[in-house]
């Protein structure tokens, strides 16, 4: 059974930008083709912004926060109307679960709960307002009376997301910069704009006020604009390590802050107590998730050299099983990836894991029977080197590398021999002995037994994986500049009657 295909894209001002609170019309009249994933077809078409829309928006926001009165709310007040914007969002889950599998190829069981998940992001970020420590007294060390240390939002923020999870990641981004007082220029996508017009249709239709929130969808060459715009105080950027490393040399040129949640080569060490036919059917099932298009993936499997064979052979019998085909229909388990490009380098990096001499265990090829979209089987490799091209760089796409290791202190060792350290996992039976080898990988998150994130208590990487957090009280410092006040006494607020 399928669900329906809305025959057109169900967003309403496709051909405006929101900037200022209004809809208004580009400054030129190029526009960005989005292609159904799983047709090849056109969707729709949305305005391509250009350097002057970027200057409109950054000087909307900017005039928002240096003369308007978002800053200048208490918290709470912000709270409420990041409550409305949260039910908006869960309003529109028929639209939003019909633009992510159409953008990118996310099946439609997961895209349905697109407006609960980003609601839910929002509502946690909201219910800080009344428990962050907005301002706290600190005792001066070396004069005066009463110190405060003061936590005042950072200004201008320029929010660029990827294309794979729109939703979860604009949430992620615009909450607590609006929870903190900023304002915001919000950078779509071009593959997946849909979901930042939602969110501009939210914001028009419960009054955030003008300059607040501005979006706009742009090519990577306009975009950097918004990197480079001093009008903006921080960029908060979830991409490529590559991509990110070019915004952070730029931001570092104006002493701009900046957050950066990139990219990912992540390790699921296997110990040897574990059943690796329930750690197949995990792994498998966890790859499937965006169909391989995350950051966060466990895509290095390590385990010792003896139980290698084994485990290749239970991931290649599991993963080759997943059903492939079109992410509206519910029998699906794995759809299509979110371009001609994507699918090419997925299948460039295949071609490069069998010329370095790695074992092709399952998949490696377009499904036979699916003539159309940009399908790649779901593919297992086995006697995978850590330093080859697919034991290095990430691919975003459905492909699992297994990685022989002498023994468990050994399996550490190559989890950590990577630049990246965004995520892993220690699949084991004793949870002492994942505590201890959690403690030794070099990572922002690490699961026990599974693929988890969590960004209700904090999302990021160690080294080039990101700067930063995202998610939970710890995704509020990044949008606030902390001010010391030193007072020759006590102020009303803080005296005891």
């Amino acid at each position: 059974m399928s669900v329906a295909r809305t025959m057109t894209a169900p967003v309403r001002r496709a051909d405006r930008l929101f900037i200022d609170g209004v809809w208004v019309e580009p400054s030129s009249d190029a526009t960005i083709d989005v292609i159904d994933s799983g047709t090849e077809e056109l969707y729709y078409r949305v305005a391509a912004a250009g350097p002057d829309d970027i200057s409109r928006a950054v000087a909307a926001a900017r005039m928002a926060f240096d003369e308007g009165q978002w800053p200048r709310l208490t918290h709470a007040e912000r709270a409420d109307l990041l409550r409305a914007l949260a039910a908006g969002l869960q309003e529109r889950g028929d639209v939003l679960g019909q633009l992510w599998p159409r953008e990118t190829g996310t099946i439609y069981k997961a895209a349905q709960f697109a407006g609960r998940i980003g609601s839910g992001a929002i509502l946690q970020y909201a219910a800080l307002a009344d428990m962050f420590p907005w301002e706290e007294q600190c005792p001066p060390t070396v004069g005066g009376e009463f110190g405060l240390l003061v936590r005042e939002p950072v200004g201008v923020v320029g929010a660029i997301i990827p294309w794979n999870a729109p939703v979860a990641l604009i949430s992620h981004k615009i909450a607590p910069a609006l929870l903190a007082g900023c304002t915001v220029v919000l950078k779509s996508a071009p593959e997946a704009p849909g979901e930042g017009y939602v969110f501009a249709e939210v914001a028009e239709e419960i009054g955030l006020p003008p300059g607040v929130l501005n979006v706009v969808t742009a090519d990577r060459e306009v975009s950097e604009l918004l990197v480079r715009d001093p009008g903006v105080d921080k960029i908060t950027f979830t991409g490529s390590t590559a991509a990110g490393r070019r915004i952070a040399s730029l931001c570092g040129e104006r002493i701009a802050r900046c957050t950066l949640e990139l990219g990912g080569k992540s390790a699921a060490v296997i110990l040897d107590d574990m059943d690796l036919e329930t750690a197949a059917r995990t792994l498998a099932r966890a790859e499937c998730a965006l169909n391989g298009q995350v950051c966060s993936s466990l895509t290095r499997i390590i385990v010792t050299n003896r139980r290698h064979d084994d485990l290749v052979d239970a991931l290649a019998s599991t993963f080759s099983q997943t059903r492939v085909g079109d992410p509206f229909d519910e029998q699906t388990q794995l759809g299509p990836l979110v371009s001609e490009r994507q699918r090419d380098r997925v299948e460039g990096y295949i071609a490069k894991g069998v010329a370095e001499g790695a074992t092709l265990a399952a998949g490696g090829a377009r499904p036979k029977d699916l003539d159309r979209g940009y399908y790649v089987e779901p593919t297992v490799f086995g006697n995978v080197d850590n330093g080859s091209t697919i034991g290095r760089e990430e691919i975003f796409g459905p492909v699992l590398s297994v990685i022989a290791a002498d023994d468990e202190q050994d399996a550490v060792r190559i989890a950590n021999d990577t630049i990246y350290g965004l995520n892993a996992s220690v699949f084991t039976n004793d949870v002492d002995r994942a505590r201890a080898v959690a403690r030794d990988l070099r990572s922002g998150t690490v699961g026990h037994n599974a693929f988890r994130t969590d960004f209700g208590m904090a999302f990021g990487g160690f080294k080039h994986s990101g700067i930063g957090r995202e998610g939970g009280k710890e995704g509020l410092p990044p949008f606030l500049e902390t001010k010391t006040v030193i007072l020759e006494g006590t102020p009303e607020a803080y005296r005891v009657s």
